[in-house]
């Protein structure tokens, strides 16, 4: 090799070789991030439930099951998405074989068309021609040609050979992919299982203790203990936030105090942003009636909405209502299955009472995307959606920015 040739092909190798290994410690350093993230993130959760002044709670006998029954929820979820791409791998493996079978088809009819034109159409071959003392030049070029022939017969033979063991690879291919549905097929249905069983568990749970958590949620007390508890993990979302470099900050602002957020002063106002940019724009997580609107009393008495509810069936797609990162994905008490989303620039939107959580967090989510399902969990006797919206910490009224269309 030339000297010069041979140094660039070796800086090319350690660059390569350089840029594997910083790819790699991108991702280790990612995810480390991510698993400190969601440790802060307990650890906080787990400060606030030992904080709680009363441990008698009756939705908190809830929290078991309907945690559980949204990690089943959530796996089926990952599963049907695995399933998904499983099936688009048999469909693209499929219409791969079916154009191998094509092109096999024609190398064998060209080949064919070249053993014909040889043994029945009548050409000499190489001995045949040498021996028939016809003028050597033409001689010549016959062998010449003959020589072409055999070379394009021995090609089509080779590209006959690569065809056929190309098909193996496919067949053995798809085969595993059968062998992976079906294990996921069969994961379902376990899981399936398992959801009807929490389901009843769940059923079981609330008959016992409807009379008393229906008391409790008449109580002024309990509504206002919900709302301090939202503001004060949201808060607490804000310190972790705080600690990340600049660049990193997950933008949940952190005006909010233990004390409640502020109903009637806050408004975002013109400030710059992307989210900001979508105001008018947006639209509702979940299609639905607007049973408790931002500011208005609340049926139990003696507290307004700090977001809105909506009213909606069991099951239904709740989405994202612009990108973000979730920064909670976990039961909370007052609200259920509750996920909170950072869009960055002071703004989160906090969706609660799901009947599952669909994304994990430090997910980034895109703008109408499926992060949950809409239920009644966390005590609520009606099903559907709790949203709220809030900037720095204080919540403003969503349908000022978001519709329902």
């Amino acid at each position: 090799m030339i000297p010069g040739r041979k140094i660039c092909v070796n800086a090319l190798c350690f660059a390569a070789l350089f840029a594997a290994t910083a790819f790699a410690a991108s991702v280790d350093s990612k995810k480390g991030e991510l698993q400190d993230l969601k440790g802060r993130i307990e650890a906080l959760r787990r400060d606030m439930a030992a904080a709680e002044e009363s441990k008698t709670y009756a939705a908190d006998q809830l929290r078991e099951t309907e945690s559980a029954i949204s990690n089943v929820n959530r796996q089926l979820h990952e599963l049907g998405g695995e399933r998904a791409n499983l099936k688009a791998d048999l469909a693209d493996l499929d219409v791969q074989s079916q154009r191998l079978d094509r092109q096999t088809g024609a190398q064998q009819n060209q080949l064919a068309r070249l053993l014909n034109r040889q043994f029945v159409g009548g050409d000499s071959d190489a001995l045949k021609l040498l021996l028939s003392g016809r003028d050597p030049n033409q001689s010549a070029r016959d062998k010449y040609f003959l020589t072409q022939l055999s070379r394009a017969k021995a090609d089509l033979i080779q590209q006959l050979r690569a065809v056929a063991a190309e098909k193996k690879r496919l067949a053995e291919a798809a085969r595993e992919r059968q062998e992976q549905l079906a294990e996921i097929e069969r994961r379902q249905q376990e899981s399936r299982a398992q959801l009807l069983d929490r389901k009843k568990q769940r059923l079981t749970t609330l008959a016992a203790i409807a009379d008393r958590l229906k008391a409790q949620r008449r109580e002024i007390t309990t509504l206002k203990r919900d709302e301090q508890r939202l503001a004060k993990l949201i808060e607490g979302l804000a310190r972790i936030a705080a600690t990340k470099k600049p660049s990193q900050k997950l933008g949940a602002g952190g005006t909010a105090t233990a004390r409640g957020p502020k109903i009637k002063s806050h408004d975002p106002g013109n400030v710059g942003g992307a989210f900001a940019a979508l105001r008018g724009q947006l639209r509702l997580p979940v299609k639905g009636t607007i049973a408790g609107r931002f500011g208005s009393p609340r049926a139990e008495g003696g507290a307004s909405w700090k977001g809105v509810f909506i009213r909606a069936a069991e099951g239904a797609e709740v989405k994202a209502v612009a990108p973000g990162a979730v920064v909670f994905s976990d039961w909370l008490r007052g609200f259920g299955n509750l996920l909170i989303i950072d869009h960055g620039d002071d703004f989160l939107s906090v969706y609660g009472n799901n009947e599952s959580l669909l994304a994990a967090v430090g997910a980034a989510v895109k703008s109408g995307e499926s992060i949950a399902t809409v239920g009644n969990s966390g005590g609520n006797p009606d099903s559907g959606l709790y949203f709220e919206l809030r900037h720095r910490g204080q919540p403003f009224d969503p349908l000022k920015w978001a519709s329902n269309r």
